[in-house]
């Protein structure tokens, strides 16, 4: 069962239902699930097609993504399920509109995921006119956590989530953890309408701090769920300290929240690279 005493909500990041069933078995609950495009693409389905050397046509990799996410929206149905829009340093308003519009559709329960770029703000700010949840992902600076307040001014708490990839700075040496806590700290005396999501959760120390830091959401894979399970869900005190490597630290850099989304800096040298990743994985299944 979840927790008396904890606040931060608990997302797993997969793109197989199986994980979603066996997590909710050994963990009690889940509040939400991830997925993106390299998730998919390493689900079980997926990679026994391709296992027999047989990719798929667009229209048959988006019917199965749509399936994936819907047979884990039956699973948990109060809960939030994030679907990625395929996307690239290319792609246009019009087109990542079409495709998140159609894609909250499939589910009762969406948030669509954008990439932080200019296209993708643009398209956020569209959404939140229109009351489509939305979570913008790849974030991995301070300016660009301010672009997201900007864009989406209007939203309801709950209708928009910020996604700071904590891992993925750790591998080129930065402490992503401060990320985290620099935007929850930008964040603190808004309107809180922005969620922040902790992700690329690569530890157990990872998830404990996203805990102790309080992080509004945080989503992580099985095995770290099954790690946290293991010890009997424990919430962080004031005492509890992680064992992590020495990393440069990311100083905290004051944001205003109220300029126009167009007038930040958000351009990042992972948030290009996470893109091509993405898309790199999702264009190999297609014939």
């Amino acid at each position: 069962m979840r927790p008396d005493n904890l606040k931060t909500k608990i997302f797993l990041d997969s793109g197989d239902p199986t994980d979603t069933r066996e997590t909710l078995e050994f963990l009690g609950f889940l509040d939400g699930q991830t997925t993106n495009p390299s998730l998919i693409a390493n689900s079980p389905k997926v990679q026994e097609r391709i296992g027999r050397d047989e990719k798929f046509t667009r229209a048959e990799i988006n019917a199965l993504y749509k399936s994936i996410v819907k047979e884990v929206s039956n699973l948990i149905p109060e809960g939030s399920v994030s679907v990625e829009v395929y996307a690239d340093n290319k792609s246009k308003v019009k087109e990542l509109y079409d495709a998140g519009y159609q894609m909250f559709g499939w589910i009762p329960n969406a948030h669509i995921k954008l990439p932080i770029t200019k296209a993708g703000l643009s398209v956020a700010k569209k959404f939140t006119k229109e009351n489509i949840r939305t979570n913008l992902t790849l974030c991995f600076s301070q300016s660009q956590a301010a672009a997201v307040y900007a864009a989406t001014k209007g939203g309801q708490p709950g209708d928009v989530f910020i996604s700071p990839f904590i891992g993925r700075l750790d591998d080129i040496g930065f402490n992503g953890l401060d990320l985290l806590a620099n935007i929850l700290k930008i964040y603190a005396k808004s309107d809180r309408h922005v969620q922040v999501v902790a992700a690329s959760i690569r530890t157990i120390d990872h998830f404990m701090m996203a805990l102790k830091l309080g992080a509004d959401i945080i989503t992580a894979p099985k095995r770290i769920l099954k790690q946290w399970a293991d010890m009997d869900k424990m919430l962080p005190d004031d005492n509890w300290l992680p064992k992590l490597e020495t990393r440069q630290p990311i100083p905290y850099q004051s944001q205003k929240l109220n300029l126009p989304a167009k007038e930040y800096d958000i351009k990042h040298e992972l948030t290009d690279k996470g893109l091509a990743r993405f898309a790199d994985d999702w264009n190999r299944l297609i014939k």
